[in-house]
């Protein structure tokens, strides 16, 4: 059987098996996929594969090989799913049950299934619980602090849920669901280490569940946990480890594993999102505009991951692209987290900041824990100079992921506002740590080493030339830096940075102020080094403006051509004893 098919086959059984137990959102994902990998023509009329047709650009934009159907030798491997299913015992209890739990009605349907000893019966009354419990710690965080409140509430059902579910495994009678859940209850209550051993022991014996996969990334904060795991050698490993490494910003090695996935999942449009969700990172915008254009030809009624290209858009200043989009997905569903974010940037982007703040609180209404809308929250009130405001969303952010850059730059941000850059200092210093190629970070932390309460010029030189080495598109760092170089009094590094930005600027073929500042200095500095040929040139380009700028270059020439042209100095040192 050929690796294509043997996928489809595991995916096809893997979708009934986490609907049966309500893993919906697992089950979403593995379609996905199913429907991601090529068809084979001979098989399949057009019908088949019309979904298919908008991802091209993808395929071209990327070298793909098939994953290998061999496994690695020495590594188990699982293939086909079989599981014990246990209908003939409880499954009229189970289809109650299930139709409850389908209704929201958790504890009813845990209710039902309270004498059930099945496997899958078990998972769902437990899982049942859980959501139950999570409903509850819902209501009383909102009956206690509001609905964007902070909160100690808990899931009063972790404990009972710890204990059930520790007895099974010890017991060994814990299925991959099970095992699941319970990993998902250790993590809840603090206990990573032992969360991530039956995480692995879950994927390990059923990896088609990508919500275990998920739970187990999180718990994988740095490379030195995520090398430590003992995973079996399945396909699914690969979405895995792009994942992690995507989380943990090594994000070409990322790119290289979802390069090797296109070879088998052609089409899968989680694949392309993930791949513009690193490009975004690394500030590729064009290509991420690219791909999400092709994501909604192909599914004009996507939401999720639409909120990422609204960023780009935001960045990129297309107003029109930016009201369509906004307009689009608030016909299509506007209750979602990810709606209204895309909402606010439209807002933000127009300028009605206090219209955009709506919309971010109301996606956090949506999704307390949507750390995209506290962030950007956040940067509408530095916006609107509300600077405690601005210090509470991004501390909240950062509550939530403490690996979110734009929170901790942000926070750098508002600290400065403030005036008070110690502390805007080490927030900056957080946001370079986690993202160390993004030219802005560097240049605010370089800013601030310029206030007048520090005045560090020599750590800020030292970061403006980072900047200038992570493709500064703002051109700020060359200019800044020869400034610097020229206010310390060393002319010949001065010198250099000024001709570096001029270059760049004639690249650019921008014109401004600039320009004529570093026209002047090298036209002077050439002067003083009697580089008289290189001097003319720049004031020649000076004539060409007008204002002070032309007659100080006519003052110059005028100075090197009476050099030139013999005439004794005026210099002490020449005159008759």
């Amino acid at each position: 059987m050929s690796s294509k098919e043997s996928c489809r086959n595991e995916l096809r059984t893997a979708i009934r098996q986490l609907s049966d137990r309500c893993l919906y959102s697992a089950a979403k994902w593995a379609a996905e996929q199913l429907v991601g990998i090529e068809q084979d023509p001979a098989k399949f009329t057009p019908s088949h594969t019309r979904f298919q047709r908008g991802s091209s650009s993808i395929r071209r934009r990327f070298r793909t090989n098939e994953i290998a159907s061999t496994p690695i030798a020495g590594v188990s491997y699982v293939s086909t799913p079989v599981l014990e299913e246990d209908e003939a015992i409880d499954g009229d209890f189970y289809l109650l049950a299930k139709s409850y739990f389908d209704c929201r009605e958790y504890r009813r349907a845990a209710h039902v299934l309270r004498d059930q000893s099945g496997k899958k019966a078990v998972f769902l009354r437990c899982y049942a619980l859980y959501l139950a419990g999570e409903k509850r710690k819902e209501e009383e965080m909102i009956e206690l602090e509001g609905p964007l409140g902070k909160s100690d509430a808990v899931n009063r059902e972790l404990v009972y849920l710890e204990r059930e579910l520790s007895t099974l495994r010890k017991n060994g009678t814990a299925d991959p669901f099970g095992l699941y859940l319970y990993g998902l209850v250790l993590k809840e209550k603090g206990s990573e280490n032992l969360a991530r051993t039956v995480l692995v022991e879950s994927v390990n014996s059923y990896p088609w569940n990508w919500n275990a996969w998920t739970e187990l990334q999180s718990l994988c904060t740095t490379i030195d946990v995520l090398n430590s795991l003992n995973l079996s050698n399945h396909w699914m490993k690969y979405f895995f480890l792009a994942n992690a490494y995507q989380e943990l910003r090594m994000h070409n090695d990322s790119l290289a594993k979802y390069e090797y996935l296109l070879g088998t999942f052609s089409f899968s449009s989680y694949i392309q999102a993930q791949i513009a969700k690193a490009q975004y990172s690394l500030r590729e915008f064009e290509q991420v505009e690219v791909i999400f254009e092709d994501l909604l030809r192909n599914d004009p009624y996507r939401v999720e991951d639409m909120d990422m290209y609204s960023n780009v858009l935001y960045a990129k200043e297309c107003f029109s692209t930016l009201s369509y989009l906004a307009h689009r997905v608030f016909s299509t569903d506007k209750y979602r987290p990810e709606s209204c974010c895309i909402i606010g940037n439209y807002y933000s982007l127009k300028g009605q900041h206090e219209k955009s703040v709506v919309y971010f609180r109301r996606a956090l209404k949506l999704n307390k824990n949507y750390l995209s809308a506290w962030t950007l929250m956040g940067h509408e009130f530095v916006e609107m100079k509300n600077t405690p405001a601005a210090v509470d969303a991004y501390r909240r952010a950062v509550d939530i992921s403490p690996c979110d850059y734009r929170a901790w730059y942000g926070l750098g941000q508002a600290y400065e506002m403030m005036a008070m850059p110690y502390y805007a200092l080490h927030y900056f210093r957080k946001s370079v740590f986690l993202q160390p190629n993004d030219s802005r970070l560097w240049i605010a932390m370089a800013q601030c080493y310029e206030t007048d309460q520090l005045q560090m010029l020599e750590e800020a030189i030292k970061c403006y030339k980072r900047a200038a080495n992570c493709n500064d598109t703002e051109a700020i760092a060359l200019h800044q830096l020869a400034k610097l170089s020229k206010e310390l009094k060393r002319s010949e590094e001065a010198a250099f940075y000024y001709k570096k930005d001029l270059e760049r600027m004639e690249a650019e073929a921008r014109e401004g102020p600039n320009m004529v500042e570093a026209l002047l200095f090298l036209a002077t500095y050439y002067k003083s080094q009697k580089r008289f040929e290189e001097a003319e040139i720049y004031c020649t380009r000076l004539l060409d403006y007008t204002g002070p700028e032309k007659e100080t270059a006519k003052s110059l020439l005028r100075g090197m051509r009476k050099v030139q042209s013999g005439f004794p100095s005026m210099d002490i040192e020449h005159l008759p004893p």
